[in-house]
């Protein structure tokens, strides 16, 4: 079982850039008056689309929780750049990190996993422990997930208001084939 993840270094690049912003809700590039308002609707788009894919779209480093090295199998979140490190707690109760020549990293679009090296064994843990992974996730948003954010951002900006509950969107269209399963 993963448990909710923490962010270590949160995204810095942002996968629409405040010039798009700009042009998709019609605001001249060179006008400044909404710059930190259309800042922020980009990272709420962002979160929302992340949130919503349960995909990661701006590159991160995250720590990532479970219980065992089974769940490796399928990592809780995607797509995956990089392992930075895993770290276990083994069964005289020290933290131990994996080492890199155990593991393989499958990154594997939305459904990375973590795997065995040919001839390898994973070590004892001690019962109850987790195992960390922490690792960059996130990054290359499609094309029609990078619209699916405008879209959001131009409809926070002009409307103000969301769509009646339940109703079926733009938004939704262009995210649905992107959606990681829980």
């Amino acid at each position: 079982m993963w448990y909710p993840s923490t962010v270590i270094e949160a995204p810095t690049v942002e996968p629409v850039t405040l010039v798009e912003a700009k042009d998709h809700c019609g605001i001249l590039t060179d006008e400044t008056d909404f710059d930190a308002q259309l800042t922020r609707l980009i990272k709420t788009a962002r979160a929302h689309v992340e949130q919503y894919c349960n995909a990661r779209w701006a590159e991160q480093t995250l720590a990532c929780a479970c219980d065992g090295f089974g769940d490796l199998a399928r990592l809780s979140e995607g797509p995956l750049k990089s392992v930075t490190s895993i770290v276990y707690i083994d069964a005289a109760g020290e933290e131990q990190p994996l080492p890199v020549e155990v593991y393989q990293a499958n990154k594997d679009g939305l459904e990375p996993c973590i795997t065995l090296k040919h001839g390898q064994a994973w070590p004892v843990i001690q019962r109850r422990s987790r195992v960390t992974v922490t690792a960059v996730f996130g990054g290359g948003a499609p094309d029609d997930v990078r619209h699916a954010m405008l879209l959001h951002i131009e409809d926070s900006f002009m409307m103000r208001e969301n769509a009646e509950r339940g109703d079926w969107t733009s938004l939704d269209a262009l995210l649905c084939n992107h959606r990681r399963g829980a």
